[in-house]
């Protein structure tokens, strides 16, 4: 087993610690909470509003192929929603300051077809602390073998092509998900370099929770409604291929642009920059300007003042962005930002060209 690659801590090395005094003393003088306020709040309804009204209507009314087809598909976007607008911040605790209400919105995790206990050790434990470290962060391991991100991924012919097959691959992220990656993460040894030891109330909670999630979109929809079995598969693929394309869009668009760099440990198996150093050259944002990215996907548009500060709720993020990003230029610190998300997507897209091309490693070597 590798072991866990370690940040140092440099003398005069003083950015986090500015960073989170201002942001910090900016709280406390505007009396603002750091947790949920009621934009926070009418978000969580809304969505969960939208999800139960597609969910029932799809089950309940007497509706036409076409129009199925289009509520399935809003509804898998609704739960990729969710989980960026209310599930993510619950499962960070910075929904609410009360553990049992994150707790409540961390359950509905579930609902969407993931794990929250499997999601807190990959995302919160693992992508949060060694993001973009081949080796510790799994998820840019994105579909290993079909996917290269990074040079320390072997490069393979088929992969000449993956800026045009990535985006299909992206839409079955949640299929499998929901059928595989939670199951795969769980039983591991390790995720990365992070042993895995896990409460037996865990074990029950994994399998109960995947056959209640199997019964309510797979099994009611048989038992209930008049189509056939093959007709009831068809709309899940669809619902997960919506809610697939719309995760693996954003998460990757956040880490895996132009800019972003994937660093690697030293012989001892250390980095050598400090931890919020290395965010900031990790990590970018997109669209940071438009109101519509801000509303629908939870701050994930503006992943550097997340990664800094996975505490806050994400409806602060837009005004703490402004304290972060002079901070960083103040201490001479990359603050990578794509001004639109056609922009990021672009910029996506011109990494899979490059990294799928063998002139990529003789550039890199020279």
């Amino acid at each position: 087993m590798k072991l866990k690659a370690k940040f140092p801590c440099l003398a005069g090395n003083t950015f986090y610690s500015e960073v989170r005094r201002r942001v910090n003393n900016d709280f406390k003088e505007n009396n603002r909470s750091i947790n949920a306020n009621v934009l926070m709040w009418f978000k969580a309804f809304l969505f969960l509003t939208i999800f139960l009204a597609l969910y029932f209507s799809i089950l309940l009314l007497n509706l036409n192929g076409f129009t199925l087809l289009i509520m399935t598909t809003l509804l898998g976007i609704t739960c990729a929603f969710i989980g960026f607008n209310i599930c993510h911040d619950a499962i960070h605790g910075s929904f609410s300051s009360s553990k049992r209400t994150n707790s409540f919105f961390s359950f509905i995790f579930n609902m969407v077809g993931a794990s929250p206990y499997v999601w807190n050790i990959t995302h919160n434990v693992v992508h949060h602390t060694y993001t973009n470290i081949p080796g510790h962060d799994e998820d840019i391991e994105v579909a290993p073998g079909l996917i290269r991100i990074c040079m320390e991924d072997e490069l393979k012919p088929h992969q000449r092509f993956q800026q045009w097959y990535a985006f299909p691959l992206y839409s079955l992220a949640s299929l499998s998900w929901v059928f595989r990656k939670d199951y795969k993460k769980f039983f591991q040894k390790s995720v990365g370099a992070c042993k895995n030891k896990h409460p037996r109330i865990e074990y029950f909670n994994l399998f109960f929770y995947k056959f209640i999630y199997y019964l309510i979109f797979i099994g009611l929809p048989i038992m209930i409604m008049p189509f056939s079995w093959w007709q009831i598969a068809i709309g899940f693929v669809v619902l997960h291929m919506a809610q697939g394309l719309t995760m693996g869009l954003v998460f990757q668009l956040a880490h895996v642009v132009e800019g972003t760099t994937f660093p690697k440990t030293n012989a001892a198996g250390n980095m050598e920059e400090a931890w919020a150093e290395h965010q900031m050259r990790t990590t970018a944002n997109f669209a940071t300007q438009s109101p519509i990215p801000a509303f629908f996907l939870g701050g994930l548009n503006r992943q550097i003042e997340h990664h800094l500060f996975p505490k806050i709720c994400h409806v602060h993020y837009g005004r703490i962005s402004i304290i972060v990003k002079q901070t960083a230029l103040e201490f001479g610190l990359p603050y990578h930002e794509n001004t639109t998300f056609l922009s990021a997507l672009r910029s996506h897209y011109r990494i899979l060209k490059k990294m799928g091309r063998p002139e990529t490693n003789l550039t890199d070597h020279l």
